[in-house]
């Protein structure tokens, strides 16, 4: 069966199918414009880029750069403007800057903050307990910042798109278009489950550094094993639908799909009209 996946932007869903992507955003007028884009990966054209966990490491910078153009297409729409604003320089330097401010929220911070209790209790010396303090502060951050953000009302409706694209790809699933409102607003491969999946694996990996080194020491090591981290993770994640009956593998996950419920609102009918629109041209 082929996979469709997709994201949430402003007024709108996009969807990606195996070879194109859909946009669908609600214009003030009420209609929905709908723009449509082949989709290629490096991956395929590379065989060393293809392997796996290298694979990973490409497809979420592939996606980051995908996002950031659609929410750029769909702002641009939903307030009627004839032109993207975002260029090939600003869409770089907008990347650059999130992924140092998320490097240091969710790396320099979360060590930071285990390093300094190491300071006050010998307990921290432990591997374990300096590792499992630094990934738990990890899970506060995030859990906190997505609580945060989701309190505000434009973010709230791009939640709701959230579990509108959940929807119909549950129910494009299910081979059940006709019945969408009734699926649910939570999916195994989020993008929300990966991200915790990360921190989790992150855990594990760091058990095998040693504490005995350099705070700066420290989180060079975490910087270069990130892409390694994130390519298993992409990994799990892929093979997931042929695990995702068994109880073992629901456990696994539960956590990112119970941090889904902050990330995903219950769409209204118009919402839902949106992503179906988005999903209809990719399959």
């Amino acid at each position: 069966m082929e996979f469709v996946g997709g994201q949430a932007v402003i007024e709108g869903v996009l969807i990606k199918g195996k070879d194109k992507i859909a946009i669908a955003v609600r214009e003030p007028s009420g209609n929905i414009k709908i723009k449509e884009e082949i989709s290629k990966t490096i991956t395929k054209k590379y065989k060393i880029l293809g392997l796996p966990i290298v694979r990973g490491v490409i497809i979420l910078v592939e996606t980051m750069i995908m996002g950031l153009k659609a929410l750029n297409y769909s702002a641009a729409v939903s307030i009627e403007e004839e032109e993207e604003k975002m260029g090939t320089g600003t869409l770089l330097f907008t990347l650059f800057t999130s992924l140092v401010l998320a490097l240091l929220l969710f790396k320099m911070l979360p060590l930071g903050i285990a390093e300094f209790a190491s300071i006050f209790s010998s307990w921290f010396d432990n591997r374990f307990l300096f590792n499992l303090t630094e990934g738990l502060v990890k899970i506060i951050i995030l859990v906190l910042y997505i609580f945060a953000i989701g309190q505000m009302k434009d973010v709230r409706r791009v939640f709701q798109y959230h579990g509108a694209e959940h929807k119909v790809v549950n129910a494009f699933e299910n081979k059940d278009l006709d019945n969408v409102s009734k699926y649910s607003t939570i999916h195994v491969r989020c993008g929300t489950s990966f991200i915790l999946f990360v921190l989790g694996l992150s855990i594990i990996v760091y058990l095998f550094l040693p504490v005995d080194i350099s705070f700066f020491s420290k989180y060079a090591l975490r910087l270069l094993l990130l892409p390694l981290i994130a390519g298993l993770a992409y990994e799990l994640i892929k093979i997931s639908p042929k695990y995702d009956k068994y109880f073992w593998f629901k456990a696994l996950m539960s956590p990112g799909l119970a941090l889904q419920k902050l990330t995903t609102r219950e769409p209204d009918e118009k919402q839902i009209e949106v992503a179906m629109a988005a999903l209809k041209r990719v399959i």
